[in-house]
């Protein structure tokens, strides 16, 4: 068995483990594994493992191994599907949709337009979740839910017909007591059901938050979808490349 196989099979155990003690059923809780800095080898490996959804942070590092992961994403039987989960500059929207089946951190409305509108031109439909910052650290992008900008991202979403609005998604602060981890992630439930009632044109089911550290603890508050990284691929190397 690989360190990777091991690793999957942990990880899974503390997955049910967490669903079971929030009373939930494990079909629930999607796994995102997070593959930034990690070969396209390792994704492969990954997906022949079961794996199907994966996160990348970056769209130049990720352009650097999609060609060699394009196999795999059009495959009938077991496909893959790679979403950016890292801060999108506008200008890069176009490389984007180009490169990913979903954008996992839209944090703008003119984001939201410009993803729109190479979405059309690359004649599909986006699925994208809203970035919301629920931390206090400046290095965390998303934004502000009680913003006039998050409200007026809220209500056009549903007119821009290329994009698939899905849910939301989080950080939760680093090296924070366990209350304020949990905080966060209820925040953002808590939001989502607000907005949920305020806009209901739109979907909100996915509710993206908890990781390698702390996914148990979002599980327990309600995540649909956990981005895993060090605990499925092991301790990573800093990414030197291109932003």
């Amino acid at each position: 068995m690989s360190d990777l196989s091991e690793n999957l099979e942990r990880l899974e155990a503390a997955i049910a483990q967490a669903c079971r003690g929030a009373g939930r059923p494990r079909a629930e809780v999607e796994l995102m594994a997070v593959s930034k800095t990690y070969p396209a080898a390792t994704v492969a490996e990954a997906a022949a493992l079961g794996l199907a959804l994966f996160g990348e942070n970056r769209v130049q590092e990720f352009a650097g191994k999609a060609a060699e992961l394009d196999p795999l994403r059009q495959c009938a039987a077991n496909s893959i599907c790679v979403h950016l989960i890292g801060h999108l500059q506008s200008n890069k929207a176009m490389r984007a949709v180009e490169l990913f089946d979903g954008i996992d951190s839209v944090d703008s409305l003119r984001l939201a337009e410009r993803l729109n509108e190479a979405a059309g031109k690359c004649a599909k439909r986006l699925p994208v979740l809203v970035e919301v910052k629920l931390s206090f650290e400046e290095s965390k992008a998303g934004l502000d839910p009680d913003s006039v900008e998050a409200a007026q991202l809220l209500e056009r979403l549903p007119d821009l017909a290329h994009l698939d609005p899905r849910g939301l998604m989080t950080i939760a602060p680093f090296g924070v007591p366990e209350a304020e981890t949990r905080a966060c992630f209820r925040s953002l439930r808590a939001w989502r059901d607000r907005w949920a009632a305020a806009y209901p044109r739109l979907s909100l089911d996915v509710l993206s938050m908890g990781m390698s550290g702390d996914f148990a603890l979002a599980i327990e508050e309600g995540a649909t979808r956990i981005r895993v990284g060090t605990a499925l691929f092991g301790a990573r190397s800093p990414y030197t490349g291109p932003a």
